[in-house]
């Protein structure tokens, strides 16, 4: 750090700018941080002014790391992997007494499932430990993970390899729902009556998950003029099939809460969709973490399927 200058940097300053060079963006760097833009540009002005250096550059769209910032990012990063250490290895975790909030990812369909049974479970055992759930990014969450900005995620993401351990939970099939007392359809429609219908699909595009395996399915399936919309979660999906005569294509594992909450009907989808294998996700650097350890043993003995 530079000698002679007034302005004092605590640890939080380095994290921010350990974010901001992961994230290149103020707006998404406030959102991993949980801080208003305005409080994030303050952090970074103080940054600016403490090396003496603009740090990052706006180019087009995305903020640049100066060559400066470049130059600090191992010693930063270095300095608040210590400070992770020094804070979890030498305190052990008792759920009982943490306050600590545990961040992760997980699709919408994910939340219908986990969130009731999951919330109960750590009232119970953890009264004052939080859960904060994520907006999906899937293109930032490989470093989310092993920066620790989120604990683990839920969901089937191929495409995490670099570190990134897993643990299967559960084999994930598709079914479908409609509107109760559809005019058209059975609960066993064949495959043209079941094209024949107005879709609405649900599009993971961009975030990395296995459904778009099932959503490239049923587009080979129906025809485009027959593809009213596409949503980015399911809740809204079986929301559009609840108010239109529109089928969505759904997870077994949430139809039937949605079906009784909505009042829809549960059909067979009368073609082969990919069967999606679910898992828990977490990085290496944090797989002996006593909390880290607790929470994915909380997941594990409440979602994993026993073969």
């Amino acid at each position: 750090m530079p000698d002679g200058n007034s302005t004092v940097l605590e640890l939080h300053h380095l994290r921010v700018l350990d974010v901001l060079l992961r994230e290149h963006s103020l707006t998404r760097a406030a959102q991993v941080l949980h801080v208003t833009q305005p409080a994030l540009s303050k952090t970074l002005a103080r940054l600016r002014r403490y090396f003496d250096d603009p740090l990052f550059v706006r180019v087009s769209h995305r903020m640049e790391p100066t060559p400066k910032a470049l130059e600090l990012a191992a010693p930063v990063a270095g300095i608040l992997e210590k400070m992770r250490t020094l804070r979890t290895e030498h305190v052990p975790f008792d759920p009982k007494l943490s306050a600590r909030t545990f961040n992760f990812c997980v699709v919408d369909a994910g939340l219908i499932k986990l969130l009731p049974p999951l919330v109960e479970r750590v009232l119970n055992e953890a009264p004052r430990v939080r859960l904060n759930v994520m907006q999906l990014d899937g293109q930032h969450l490989e470093p989310w993970l092993e920066s620790g900005t989120v604990d683990f995620a839920m969901g089937s993401f191929p495409s995490l390899v670099k570190g990134v351990r897993r643990q299967p939970l559960w084999m994930e099939e598709y079914v479908s729902v409609v509107n109760r007392g559809h005019p058209r359809l059975t609960a066993t429609p064949t495959l043209k009556e079941f094209a024949a219908e107005r879709h609405v699909l649900v599009s993971t595009l961009g975030v990395g998950h296995a459904h778009l395996q099932v959503e490239r399915s049923l587009e080979q399936a129906i025809p485009p003029d027959n593809i009213i919309c596409r949503v980015p979660i399911f809740i809204a999906a079986a929301v559009v099939a609840k108010h239109t005569d529109a089928v969505a294509t759904i997870p077994l594992s949430i139809a039937n809460t949605l079906a009784a909450d909505l009042n829809l009907e549960v059909i067979r989808t009368p073609l082969k969709l990919p069967k999606i294998e679910i898992f828990q996700y977490w990085h290496d650097r944090f797989h002996r973490e006593p909390g880290n350890k607790w929470i994915r043993s909380v997941f594990q003995s409440l979602f994993r399927k026993r073969s």
